[in-house]
C-alpha cells in the first residue's frame, strides 16, 4: 500500500503537456491513470470508479444516474428534473421526526390528489363544493405531514461536515449528484448516499411540483426560452430530445407521487447508477464501505435505452416567434451522437467556426461586418443524435436575415475551402485544451469519468477523446461540413421584434 501512495496521480495541469507531446504521451498518461484508478461493480450492478489523488485531503463524489428527460414518455415529462429537486428530501430516518405518521399523511394526500384530478376532469360539470372540500382536506393532511418534517436535514449534515460544491443537475441524458468532502468523511457520505437510494422518501412532493411549475412559468416568460422550446419541438419529429427537460405544464400538474415512486424504482436502481470517487482515498477502504452500505440495496434490470430514432429530415423547417424582445436567430443541423466517429471532427469544426473571439463567425459577423453583437456555434456531446447549433443576435439596425445569410456563407467556406494547416492546428489545440480544462479539479475529473464510462462505454475514452481530436484532418472538417450542414438537414428558429416594439 505504501508503494501505491508514493506513485500519485500527476496534477491535472501536467496533462497540458499532452497538447505538445501528442498521442505517445497520451498512452503513458493512460497507463499512469490505470495504476491509480480502481473500478469495481457490486453484485447488485452498481459501478464504482475510484481514483487516488493525494495532493489535498479532499474527496469529490459524483453519482451519475443514467436517466434524463430522454427517458420520459408523454404524461410524465419533467419527472427526471423533478427528482433533482426531490433528491435531498431525505429518507425514512433523515428528514423526519416520525416517519410512520408522516407516511400516513402523505398516503392520504395521494388519495385526495387523485380525487381532485378526477373531479376536475368533469370540467364545467365539476362540483365546486366537492372541489373545495377535497382541497381543504388535502391541505389539512399536507399540514399534518409538515409537522413531522425536519427541513434540509440531509444537506445540513453534509454542510456541517465541510461539504463543498453540493449540487444536482438534470439534462436530457442524465441526472447527476455532486459533492466534495474532507477525506475523513468517506464513510459518512457512503452511509447517507446509500440510504438516499435505498430508502428515499418523496416528501413534500406536491409542494416541490409547485416550485418546478414556477420554473416552467419563468421559462415561458423568457423569449429565448420559448424560442428554444419551439425550435426543439419542430427539430425532432420522433426522438424525445424534442421534449423540454422542464416538462409540459399539464404533465407537471397531473403527476402523482406514486407515479414518481415507480419511476424512481425503475431508473434509480443500482444497475443504472455509476459513482466516481476522486481524491484522497484508499480504494480498498472504498470497496469495503461500498459493499457494507450499498451492497444490500436490491437491484433490478438496467432499463433499456431509447429505441426511437429520429428519421432523416426531408426539408428545412422554420419557426418564427414575434415578441417584444431582441431579435435572435437559431440554426440547427442534426448531428450524430458523441460516440460517432465524426464527433471529433465536429468538435474541431465548432472551434473553427463558432467558439470565442478567434472564431470565423465572430471575426466575420461581429468585427468585420458588424451585423451581430454576439454569435456562437457548437455541438452537443449527447448519448443520442442531437443538434449542432448556430446562434446570433443582430446588432442594432441589422436583421436576423443578414446574420442568417452570413452564417450560411461561412458554412459554405467550410464545405468548399480546405482549412489551412495553421488554423486546423490552432483549433485542435483549443479543442484539446477545452477537454483538459474539465480535468483540473477532482470534481471535474469525476464528472468526466462517469460520462465516459456510462455514455461512451469505458472511462478510458477520457484519453481517446484527445487522441481522436489529434487525428482530425482538413479533409475531415470539409467532409463533415458537407455531410451535415445541408439545407434539408436544417431547422431555423427566429425571434422577430413585434410591430411597434422598440429595440
Amino acid at each position: 500500500m505504501a508503494d501505491r501512495v508514493e506513485r500519485r496521480v500527476r496534477p491535472a495541469w501536467i496533462l497540458v503537456i499532452l497538447l505538445v507531446l501528442g498521442p505517445a504521451a497520451l498512452g503513458q498518461d493512460l497507463a499512469e491513470f490505470e495504476k491509480r484508478l480502481t473500478k469495481f461493480t457490486l453484485d447488485n450492478g452498481l459501478t464504482f470508479l475510484v481514483l487516488e489523488r493525494r495532493e489535498v485531503p479532499v474527496v469529490s463524489f459524483h453519482t451519475y444516474a443514467d436517466v434524463g428527460a430522454v427517458d420520459e414518455v408523454k404524461g410524465i415529462t419533467g419527472l427526471a428534473h423533478l427528482f433533482e429537486h426531490m433528491a435531498f428530501k431525505g429518507t425514512r430516518t433523515v428528514g423526519t421526526r416520525d416517519y410512520e405518521a408522516e407516511a400516513a399523511a402523505m398516503a392520504r394526500m395521494d388519495e385526495l390528489f387523485v380525487a381532485l384530478k378526477q373531479e376536475r376532469r368533469k370540467g364545467d360539470k365539476a362540483d365546486p363544493q366537492v372541489l373545495q372540500q377535497l382541497q381543504e382536506q388535502f391541505e389539512q393532511y399536507e399540514q399534518e405531514a409538515q409537522k413531522h418534517i425536519v427541513h434540509d436535514e440531509y444537506e445540513e449534515v453534509l454542510t456541517q461536515q465541510g461539504a463543498n460544491g453540493f449540487n444536482a443537475y438534470t439534462s436530457q441524458d442524465a441526472t447527476q449528484y455532486i459533492v466534495s468532502l474532507p477525506s475523513n468523511k468517506l464513510e459518512l457520505w457512503m452511509m447517507l448516499e446509500a440510504d438516499r437510494f435505498a430508502n428515499a422518501v418523496l416528501r413534500e412532493f406536491y409542494k416541490e411540483k409547485d416550485v418546478v411549475m414556477e420554473e416552467r412559468r419563468m421559462m415561458e416568460n423568457s423569449p429565448t426560452g420559448r424560442l428554444f422550446e419551439e425550435f426543439s419541438g419542430i427539430a425532432y419529429l420522433a426522438h424525445p430530445y424534442g421534449e423540454p427537460v422542464l416538462g409540459h405544464m399539464s404533465d407537471l400538474q397531473a403527476l402523482t407521487r406514486p407515479k414518481a415512486e415507480a419511476f424512481f424504482r425503475k431508473y434509480y436502481s443500482p444497475s443504472n447508477l455509476t459513482i466516481a470517487i476522486v481524491g484522497d482515498v484508499d480504494p480498498a477502504s472504498v470497496q469495503r464501505l461500498a459493499r457494507k452500505y450499498f451492497g444490500g440495496i436490491p437491484s433490478g434490470p438496467k432499463p433499456e435505452p431509447v429505441e426511437t430514432a429520429e428519421p432523416p429530415q426531408r426539408g428545412e423547417r422554420r419557426v418564427t416567434l414575434e415578441d417584444v424582445a431582441q431579435p435572435i436567430v437559431l440554426i440547427g443541423y442534426h448531428q450524430p451522437s458523441v460516440n460517432h466517429p465524426d464527433n471529433a471532427a465536429l468538435e474541431v469544426v465548432s472551434e473553427i467556426v463558432g467558439v470565442g473571439r478567434t472564431s470565423r463567425l465572430y471575426k466575420s459577423l461581429v468585427k468585420e461586418k458588424q451585423i451581430a453583437v454576439s454569435v456562437n456555434a457548437g455541438l452537443n456531446p449527447t448519448k443520442y443524435p442531437s443538434q449542432f447549433l448556430f446562434i446570433a443576435v443582430p446588432a442594432k439596425g441589422h436583421t436576423n436575415e443578414e446574420c442568417e445569410q452570413a452564417i450560411y456563407a461561412e458554412i459554405e467556406k467550410l464545405k468548399t475551402e480546405p482549412v489551412s494547416p495553421e488554423e486546423l492546428t490552432k483549433a485542435k489545440t483549443r479543442s484539446r485544451a477545452s477537454v483538459i480544462r474539465q480535468l483540473d479539479s477532482n470534481s471535474g475529473l469525476a464528472a468526466q469519468l462517469t460520462f465516459c464510462e456510462v455514455v461512451m462505454g469505458d472511462w478510458r475514452n477520457l484519453f481517446t477523446i484527445l487522441d481522436r481530436i489529434d487525428q482530425v484532418t482538413a479533409a475531415d472538417v470539409q467532409r463533415v461540413a458537407q455531410t451535415y450542414f445541408t439545407k434539408k438537414n436544417r431547422t431555423v428558429g427566429v425571434i422577430e421584434t413585434a410591430a411597434g416594439a422598440t429595440r
